[in-house]
């Protein structure tokens, strides 16, 4: 699998320029930025948080960095989501690479800044050995309704 259904359908609907970077299987963002050879900076990281009562939110931040919960709005009722809620959340994709395309997946989504400043981004394609990599306009077309807030320590 190069890439999750999901996530090729969306680059395929936005027009969305992109190329695939392969690299050998990693089990976090930051180990991934480090096999592939990228500034962790550009690596996006997803964290998926629920409140409990079947709501959803992609946070998204460089692989560098660590999600800040009291940033994220209405964090009283935001936690990280379990392993069980993202297997079922993100079915087509492998367990631990989700990617940072919540808005495919019916999630609303915030994003850090430091991510947005970076001229191009890489993002999990949904397993464990491949990368999207696209410009940071082409990412912001495939999220376009994501809110940019500060997310990290």
């Amino acid at each position: 699998m190069r890439m999750a259904k999901t996530v090729q359908r969306s680059l395929e609907q936005a027009r969305c320029e992109f190329d695939i970077v392969t690299h050998p299987h990693s089990s976090s963002s930051l180990e991934t930025a480090r096999l592939a050879g990228i500034p962790a900076e550009r690596m996006a990281k997803s964290v998926v948080l629920d409140d409990q009562h079947g709501h959803y939110l992609m946070a998204v931040l460089p692989a560098s960095q660590h999600l800040d919960l009291s940033k994220v709005r209405g964090a009283s009722t935001w936690q990280i989501s379990r392993e069980s809620t993202l297997a079922y959340l993100f079915q087509d994709c492998e367990r631990g690479a989700v990617p940072a395309l919540g808005e495919s997946y019916g999630l609303k989504m915030v994003v850090d800044p430091m991510l947005t400043r970076q001229q191009d981004i890489y993002l999990e394609a949904g397993n464990h050995n491949n990368l999207v990599h696209m410009q940071m306009d082409q990412f912001l077309k495939l999220v376009p309704h994501a809110e940019v807030c500060e997310l990290s320590q």
